[in-house]
């Protein structure tokens, strides 16, 4: 690590994040110690030490007494973390393992929140849903922009806000990095954005309609679009929320 942060740089936190995703440090390496990172970039103890503490709270590097700060498994991050989830959507492709485990859960959690909204959607709801489908609609032949990402990002979420569950609504904050990450990679890996459109449409339908199984198993079909558009094979889709409770 040489060079210097300077005005407009990205901050040491950012710089060793894209170190780690690069490849330069893997899991079980150790960084640079403080005094070594407090000559190559000029900074203070105090400074390197409030960086570090931001990828300790992310779960990326663990502090050793006497040794100093070894970078930690992927399954250690705190993946939910918006900052850990821009580092990863900015700074490389995302670890395959990672995109599997979050497109495990939103399998797991997604088919539930779609048959609870289907149930619970107000007027105001539905008009969220549809805005943000027609949103992507007009972007169409700009699939792979951040306006259609954006777009497709704020239908999953009105979907989560439709609940009227203070906790899925609240979670969907927490959600929405990672719900970009995937829609990102999964948008760029598709040729034909049509198909993933059309399921959209089929999910805001059953909701407009008042049909949960409809609306479970159209979410069920976009995330398995998702899966197929990141090369990421998924376990039964039939192993979701709802099916769990009802064993």
């Amino acid at each position: 690590m040489t060079g210097k942060v300077t005005s407009g740089d990205n901050n040491l936190a950012d710089q060793l994040m894209a170190a780690i995703l690069g490849g330069q440090y893997q899991p079980g390496d150790f960084i640079p110690k403080e005094m070594a990172i407090c000559r190559d970039y000029g900074l203070s103890r105090n400074q390197v030490r409030h960086h570090l503490a931001t990828l300790v709270r992310g779960g990326i590097i663990e502090r050793i007494s006497g040794h100093g700060s070894r970078v930690r498994d992927f399954s250690q991050w705190q993946i939910l973390d918006p900052a850990v989830t821009d580092w990863i959507a900015r700074y490389g492709a995302p670890h395959p393992d990672i995109q599997r485990e979050v497109l495990h859960f939103r399998l797991t959690v997604e088919p539930w929140v779609a048959m609870m909204a289907a149930t619970s959607a107000t007027a105001h709801d539905l008009v969220a849903i549809e805005e943000a489908f027609e949103g992507m609609q007009c972007c169409l032949r700009e699939t792979g922009s951040e306006r259609y990402n954006d777009q497709d990002v704020a239908f999953h979420i009105a979907i989560y806000r439709a609940t009227h569950n203070i906790v899925w609504s609240q979670l969907s904050h927490v959600l929405r990095p990672s719900i970009h990450m995937l829609v990102v990679r999964s948008n760029i890996g598709t040729h034909d954005p049509l198909p993933s459109l059309d399921r959209h449409r089929e999910l805001m339908n059953a909701i407009r309609m008042r049909q949960p199984e409809k609306a479970r198993q159209a979410a069920v079909t976009i995330l398995e679009g998702t899966a197929l558009a990141l090369g990421v094979e998924i376990s039964d889709p039939g192993d979701s929320l709802p099916a769990l409770l009802s064993k």
